[in-house]
């Protein structure tokens, strides 16, 4: 792999940065629940709206450009990471492991990912990547507590959890 550099993104990659979603985000058409799918994947207007959360984008990118992009969300006691994705591409060639990576010595607290239930490359990457996926009943609490998502995609998700997170959980059992 050439070299990639982790930045936060700019205002100059809002069209990249939704490029890379709407096209990696292609491998969800008939695997995530239809009801839930809609094209473009996000919208323009959607990713603002993440961004005035409080997502913030990092970005993995080369001398081509951008490769991949990963969001953080500061949730108090939590860190969620959002909207994952890289170019179709250049996957399965390190960037999302880099891009997580990244987000993982950015921040100080545990990190709870939410992805679809179905998304079976998704939830592999993360358990790869050290993080464990939750109970049913957590996962329902977590999604409610965390995330600001509808009852139907709260159904058809899971969430995994860094180690930090599920040896605070434990603590608490």
């Amino acid at each position: 792999m050439t070299r990639v550099l982790i930045r936060q993104s700019t205002t100059e990659d809002f069209d990249a940065v939704l490029e890379i979603v709407n096209a990696a985000a292609q491998a969800y058409r008939g695997i995530i629940p239809a009801d839930r799918w809609h094209e473009p994947y996000m919208p323009a207007a959607e990713l603002s709206s993440e961004i005035a959360d409080g997502v913030v984008f990092w970005v993995a990118a080369d001398e081509g450009g951008l490769l991949g992009v990963m969001g953080v969300q500061d949730r108090g006691d939590v860190s969620l990471v959002r909207h994952s994705y890289v170019d179709r591409t250049r996957q399965r060639s390190g960037v999302g492991t880099h891009l997580l990576h990244h987000i993982e010595h950015l921040v100080d607290t545990p990190i709870l990912i939410g992805t679809w239930a179905a998304a079976t490359w998704a939830i592999d990457f993360y358990r790869r990547n050290g993080y464990t996926l939750v109970t049913e009943a957590e996962k329902d609490r977590l999604l409610r507590t965390y995330w600001r998502i509808p009852e139907r995609q709260i159904a058809t998700s899971v969430v995994l959890a860094d180690r930090r997170w599920m040896a605070s959980a434990g603590a608490r059992d």
